[in-house]
């Protein structure tokens, strides 16, 4: 099973590169009618008032701190205003709501992470269908999370994980940043696929489950490289793996799924623009060219590899084939572990 099937290492396959290019020089090239980058916005070309970028999420998160870029950025590129506004709860599931109910006309936008598939997934209390009721404008970039495991785990890389969980079965504690999210359902993932049952321990946040896993009251997490980074490099931690197919530039050491035995596990974080089902198709395309542009100025890049994502353009279609498949197999995994959250 893979839930990547469209963003370049580590995101979309390197085999849709050819692609990318044509949509993105295809969008450039419909937006004759868009002004140059930094340009003043002439009336009554796309953007002519402030569009909205809801953050599902709280100020400070890694979400926030995306979608303020992605803001400026995209502000300096049409000539017009983008501004954040942080819409937190339920996991991200009001933000969501608000946007789907928005007015499709290209003013009120989403900054989508992986809990806008897994949630939907995972949580029926999501109210939400992240199929139907958006329109995809354009992925911007994308990593992997990395297995960390407390000092003491007799298990330094994850063949040897997997094989203590088939020892001794449940008496491997891991950590959540809450049920149904990302941190939780990676875990449902591996034990599909490994046949192997570990305690699942949701908490308020990934930092305190890092927490408790540095004390050592749980063995392991899952966590995005920049949260525990400081952590593996303080040697309070010890990695086992990235969640990727491909090994992550910011870990170089730290060995793939593929590297670990387990082939097509790719797992990946996500920040994507997402609009209301019905947005006009120039708009969109206008704001897809746009990223295309923005991620590869070099403070962009600079500050992604600091985040220790990639860039992940491409077309608004191949974010929605994305977007379909990454939630259908979050939806098998729930359905195979016979999840119930609520």
């Amino acid at each position: 099973m893979t839930f990547k099937i469209s963003l370049s290492t580590p995101s979309f396959p390197r085999r849709l590169a050819l692609q990318w290019v044509a949509c993105a020089a295809f969008g450039i090239a419909g937006m004759a009618h868009a002004q140059s980058a930094g340009a003043a916005n002439p009336a009554g070309v796309y953007p002519d008032r402030p569009v909205k970028i809801v953050v599902p999420f709280a100020p400070g998160a890694g979400t926030d701190a995306m979608g303020r870029l992605v803001a400026q950025k995209l502000g300096e590129a049409l000539g017009g205003t983008f501004v954040v506004e942080n819409r937190a709860g339920a996991s991200g599931a009001i933000g969501t709501q608000f946007v789907a109910q928005s007015p499709a006309d290209g003013y009120t936008l989403l900054l989508a992470a992986s809990p806008f598939t897994t949630v939907a997934a995972s949580l029926p209390s999501a109210n939400y269908d992240p199929l139907r009721q958006f329109t995809p404008v354009g992925m911007i970039a994308s990593g992997p999370l990395v297995w960390a495991a407390n000092t003491s785990l007799p298990a330094s890389n994850m063949k040897e994980l997997v094989t203590l969980a088939r020892q001794k079965p449940g008496a491997l504690n891991y950590g959540s940043a809450g049920a149904g999210g990302v941190n939780h359902l990676v875990l449902e993932l591996l034990k599909s696929r490994t046949g192997t049952f570990i305690t699942h321990i949701p908490y308020r946040g990934v930092a305190p489950a890092t927490m408790d896993m540095i004390g050592g009251q749980i063995q392991l997490i899952t966590g995005t490289i920049p949260a525990l980074l400081p952590f593996i490099k303080d040697g309070r931690v010890k990695p086992l793996a990235v969640t990727s197919a491909k090994r992550s530039s910011a870990l170089p050491d730290v060995p793939s799924m593929a590297e670990a035995g387990l082939p097509g596990f790719d797992v990946v974080n996500y920040f994507a623009l997402m609009a209301p089902a019905g947005t006009p198709p120039a708009v969109v395309n206008t704001i897809n060219a746009a990223i295309a542009r923005l991620v590869v100025q070099p403070d962009v890049v600079a500050r992604f590899k600091t985040d220790a994502v990639e860039a992940a353009p491409g077309s608004p279609a191949l974010l929605g084939q994305f977007i379909e498949a990454d939630y259908r197999a979050w939806r098998n995994v729930v359905t195979t572990q016979n999840l119930k959250i609520d």
